[in-house]
């Protein structure tokens, strides 16, 4: 029993004590007080009337009919005079008259009051004696109104300190029930504070956890800075802040191996006459110049979510996701370095820019060549130029219209494959889906990554979303020893709350499915939509499924708020992960990074793993799982 209810529990039977105890108490008062009055009255009524017929010297004759004329007046239950000898002269009985009290109220509570009595007589002579009891009708009606009105006064009494009850515990549950949710909020490693209440007691327990979840944040924040500080001294340039050229490799080469490649873009660019200006100017100049264009390209990088890096001593790179239109990126991008630079060239050229697509499978040597080639014949024209590279085909997913997409999802013409996710003993932990869509007349099936660009466009992403878990759980319900699988959401699907109501009803329509259910979302979305995202996770979680971030860490400079999401998993993103036998500044981020994880309460999981000499370094930094080409399905 809550104590909430307890104490309402307390207070009920305490009032309900005090009421029956003061009613019982006052009832009893009233039956004394009307006996003793009834007893008195027997006693006036019986000496008054002896001694008036003792003063007219009365006979028998007389008592008997002055008794008969007194009981007929109808006050007297009972009237009876007996001679000294015992033998009765009169005797006047009234029958038992209904009274409007109900009769277990004469049988619990009677009237005990003692009958009147007196002697008569004639001069010397006694003539009898006198006994006489008035009628107690009166009196019991006068109780059970006494005891009515009481009752009714207590009943008002006990509403208005039941409604002063409910008030007072009303202001002691509102501040209990915040203290209450912040400890739910910790056990979910979500870390909030809650204003202080008024109560001194309850003042007292939220200042004590507001402390803790300040230290508690405190904690997770600078081991999150000390990250940092690891993430960027391993994969980072020191000077410009850009990725440097392995870390920057590494990623273009895992996206060369995924199918989120094609339409993605790479830009090379070269600063213009850079061994003539290193040789002409100050060593403090050139380091200027190269922060400039560092940051020039962090900035375009930042709003094309775009990965920059320094990959020479005059070279760098952007490489852009395929819903950024390249071209124009390109020439803002030229424009910015032609204007930083042109206090140091003199109106020379300041950069130049080669471009090539990527598509999916093809080799990093040959895209490299081919972008170079760009970028030696803009060099070639000696002016601020962009070159691209020959363009490849068409790819099949820029000519899906949303129109055949959104059918597709309609006629249920959607698949799941899936891929292992296995801890570091290689045993199953779930399942990574994706979809697959049979789009018009087709009799193929087409990866929904070809369509996603035309999905988002068409804000079809959340369908998508939901037809995926929908899949999900019909086939954790045919296979019933099946782990767990995992389900990919898009940026739209955690950015708005109608969104999240739908996948939610969908996540509870099979309750018994729901731990089984893994949902996963982008670093980069999450941290984009950080608030819608924190209460979508959080209601996830209620329902009983699990909920993490993918390719984590490609935005780890605002990685100090996961604490706060409440998250079940992380994977890491490959890029980390790729040769990470041979880097042991990573190799001590990733072991920090999972210990950090692991305080919090969360599984961490590394992506895109290729060879098992990762997969041991992985072992060694305290992982918990693994996923990747190298990830087979358990024997």
């Amino acid at each position: 029993m809550s104590m909430y209810r307890q104490m309402w529990l307390a207070i009920i039977l305490s009032t309900l004590l005090a009421l029956l105890g003061g009613l019982l108490a006052s009832t009893l008062n009233a039956r004394a007080y009307l006996s003793e009055q009834l007893s008195a009255k027997n006693n006036d009524n019986a000496t008054a009337l002896a001694l008036a017929l003792s003063q007219q010297n009365a006979s028998t004759t007389m008592v008997e009919l002055t008794v008969s004329a007194l009981f007929d007046s109808g006050h007297y239950e009972l009237i009876r005079v007996v001679d000294p000898l015992g033998k009765t002269i009169v005797d006047k009985t009234a029958p038992a008259n209904a009274v409007e009290v109900p009769a277990w109220f004469v049988k619990v509570l009677p009237l005990n009051a003692a009958p009147g009595q007196a002697q008569i007589s004639s001069g010397w002579n006694q003539i009898g004696t006198l006994t006489l009891v008035s009628k107690s009708r009166f009196a019991y009606e006068a109780l059970w109104k006494s005891v009515l009105q009481l009752a009714t006064a207590l009943a008002i009494a006990g509403l208005v300190g039941g409604v002063l009850g409910a008030t007072v515990l009303g202001r002691l549950r509102e501040p209990l029930q915040r203290v209450i949710n912040q400890a739910n909020a910790i056990s979910e490693r979500r870390f909030v504070l809650i204003d202080l209440p008024d109560v001194p007691e309850l003042r007292q327990l939220a200042m004590a956890m507001n402390g803790t979840v300040t230290r508690l944040k405190s904690m997770f924040a600078e081991e999150a800075q000390r990250l940092e500080v690891l993430r960027v001294a391993a994969n980072y340039d020191t000077l410009t802040g850009l990725a440097n050229r392995t870390f920057f490799l590494v990623q273009l080469l895992d996206s060369l191996d995924s199918e989120e490649a094609e339409g993605s873009t790479l830009l090379l660019v070269r600063i213009a006459s850079f061994s003539g200006l290193s040789q002409r100017l100050t060593l403090g100049a050139v380091d200027g110049l190269l922060k400039t264009v560092g940051e020039t390209l962090q900035h375009q990088a930042l709003q094309s979510q775009a990965v920059a890096a320094r990959i020479g001593d005059f070279d760098f790179a952007l490489l852009l996701p395929a819903q950024v239109n390249a071209r124009e990126v390109g020439k803002k991008l030229l424009a910015s370095l032609a204007k930083v630079s042109a206090p140091l060239t003199a109106g020379g050229p300041g950069a130049y820019i080669g471009m090539g697509k990527l598509t999916r499978g093809q080799d990093m040597p040959s895209l490299m060549a081919q972008v170079s080639s760009a970028l030696i014949a803009a060099e070639a024209q000696g002016a601020n130029v962009i070159r691209e590279a020959s363009p490849e085909a068409a790819t099949q997913g820029e000519s899906v219209t949303a129109p055949l997409i959104k059918l597709a999802l309609e006629k249920n013409r959607a698949r799941l494959l899936s891929l292992p996710v296995t801890d570091m003993q290689g045993k199953l932990l779930h399942r990574e889906c994706t979809m697959e869509l049979m789009l018009g007349s087709a009799t193929g099936w087409e990866s929904a990554r070809h369509v996603m660009q035309a999905a988002e466009d068409a804000q079809l992403t959340p369908a998508m979303d939901l037809q995926g878990i929908k899949l999900a759980q019909e086939k954790l319900a045919s296979e019933p020893h099946l782990a767990g699988l995992s389900i990919s959401l898009s940026a739209l699907s955690i950015s708005a709350e109608q969104h999240h109501v739908k996948l939610l009803d969908q996540i509870r329509k099979s309750p018994s499915l729901a731990d089984r259910l893994w949902l996963e979302v982008a670093e980069s979305a999450a941290v984009k939509h950080s608030e819608s995202f924190r209460t979508f996770a959080a209601k996830v979680r209620h329902a009983g499924s699990h909920v993490g971030l993918k390719h984590f860490g490609r935005h780890f400079n605002q990685a100090d708020a996961v604490h706060d999401l409440g998250l079940d998993f992380l994977k890491v993103d490959s890029s980390f992960v790729r040769g990470l036998q041979y880097s042991a500044d990573n190799q001590i981020f990733l072991k920090d990074l999972a210990s950090a994880a692991h305080k919090m309460g969360m599984q961490v999981f590394a992506e895109g793993l290729i060879d098992r000499a990762e997969l041991a370094a992985l072992e060694t930094a305290g992982f918990d799982g693994v996923a990747g080409p190298a990830v087979k399905d358990p024997a």
